[in-house]
């Protein structure tokens, strides 16, 4: 009896803690996620029309 309660006690704290490092990684995964569409956002934000020399140049005489 003694060792079956030990068994069980092993695996409840296993699964607690198989449990946690789900919600880590899921923690990881949403912050990841969150850095990754704010650079993606001031990329867009940054890029804009590019102008070419035809534009930036006045012809010459």
């Amino acid at each position: 009896m003694y060792t079956l309660e030990l068994h069980k006690l092993h695996e409840n704290e296993l699964r607690r803690r198989a449990e946690q490092e789900r919600l880590v990684g899921e923690a990881r995964r949403a912050r990841r996620a969150s850095r990754r569409a704010g650079r993606d956002s001031v990329r867009k934000e940054a890029e804009g029309p590019v102008s070419t020399d035809r534009n930036r140049f006045v012809h010459a005489a």
